[in-house]
């Protein structure tokens, strides 16, 4: 070892010398499985003797998801904008002004909203090509703010709308509006569904009372003047609603508006176009306008949720049927809690039901409380006057 140690390089060439014949003759040697099997095991182990490597990819995800989205509303606009129209409004040669609809069916009828015709007499009809049209009035109801006009032809590249279903909406979901706001047309906004379950007071009174229009959407999606009767969609391209107003005090998009559910449009449209009106089932009662309080209820022995009736009129289903109504300070009225076994928890339940799930001359069992016992009663629904 002395003389190793005297003469290292002497050393160091004998060693590589014997581990250069050492792999000469393993290499000569026949492949052993249990040598691969324990080469294999050890090259295994050598990720688990590395340090992990963060790698933050959130940002091409959410580029990936962004632009999908974007792909998509794309495809939705591309798709329906052909069959959203501009109408233009005129009354005696004299420009009332702007609306918007959308194509329902290749017989050329263009749903939009009441308020957007009511005052007009002639339509002119303004499609995304720049192709225009005269139109005519098909039908109209005040109640749900909606009306149907029709043009003779179409153009080669409108495909009518396709009809969602209202009643699948969620709080939350997505939602595309298409229209005219102010006049610039083809306009698209995007916003989420902020509320459902709303009601719309009617532009019609009648007997002291109006009706209310069930079911409306509430959407933050940009609604302005000239978007009304245009389509609210879902991210399938699915009409869902008609825009129809906004709650503002400037008469500018404030976040809040509504449109009619496309529920409405499937029992409402065949009719308008097929009669020009639509007839509503009707009971005949009052309600009381808003919902009792819990000590009003146990005051009057009655469960938190239903319809306290303050009034039936004359010649109606309701007194047909025998309903009782009365002043509320006397608590005597009849308290409706379902309708075809259906609960009702307030008047605008009793009316969506009414609205979407009944037809006028159909008996519908009501249940309710009358001095603190529960019975049914038939009712022959009528035709709303």
């Amino acid at each position: 070892m002395k003389r190793f140690r005297q003469k290292p390089i002497l050393f160091l060439l004998m060693l590589m010398a014997f581990t250069a014949l050492g792999c000469q003759l393993a290499s000569a040697l026949p492949p052993n499985e249990n040598n691969n099997r324990n080469t294999a095991d050890a090259v295994s182990t050598v990720p688990q003797q590395v340090e992990p490597v963060e790698i933050n990819d959130t940002p091409q995800v959410t580029e990936l998801v962004t632009a999908n989205l974007e792909n998509q509303f794309i495809d939705i606009y591309n798709r329906v904008n052909p069959a959203v129209v501009h109408i233009f409004v005129f009354a005696e040669d004299a420009f009332l002004g702007t609306g918007s609809g959308f194509v329902i069916d290749q017989a050329g009828n263009i749903v939009t909203n009441n308020h957007v015709v009511a005052d007009g007499d002639e339509f002119e009809i303004v499609f995304s090509s720049g192709e225009r049209r005269r139109a005519s009035l098909r039908g109209t109801d005040v109640d749900s703010d909606l009306a149907v006009i029709q043009v003779d032809s179409l153009p080669d590249d409108v495909q009518p709308v396709v009809l969602g279903d209202s009643s699948q909406l969620q709080v939350g979901q997505f939602v595309i509006a298409i229209g005219n706001p102010f006049g610039e047309a083809g306009s698209m906004s995007i916003g989420i569904v902020s509320g459902l379950g709303r009601t719309i007071e009617s532009q019609r009174v009648v007997a002291g009372g109006s009706f209310s229009i069930p079911q409306v959407i509430q959407t933050d999606a940009a609604i302005n003047p000239g978007n009304s009767g245009g389509p609210l969609l879902n991210l399938s391209g699915e009409v869902i609603g008609v825009n129809s107003a906004i709650l503002s005090t400037s008469g500018a998009n404030s976040g809040v508006g509504f449109s009619i559910p496309v529920n409405a449009v499937r029992n409402i449209a065949p009719e308008l176009i097929a009669d020009g009106e639509y007839n509503y089932p009707y009971i005949g009662i009052s309600m009381y306008p808003q919902a009792f309080t819990l000590r009003q209820l146990e005051e009057l022995d009655l469960p938190p949720n239903g319809v306290y009736v303050t009034g039936v009129s004359q010649g109606t289903p309701a007194a047909a049927a025998g309903l009782i109504g009365d002043n509320v300070s006397t608590a005597a009225g009849d308290y409706i809690i379902a309708i075809n076994g259906e609960p009702v928890r307030n008047s605008d339940e009793l009316l969506s039901y009414l609205v979407f799930e009944t037809t006028v001359g159909e008996t519908v069992e009501l249940t309710v409380i009358r001095e603190g016992k529960e019975i049914n009663l038939p009712l022959t629904l009528g035709e709303r006057p």
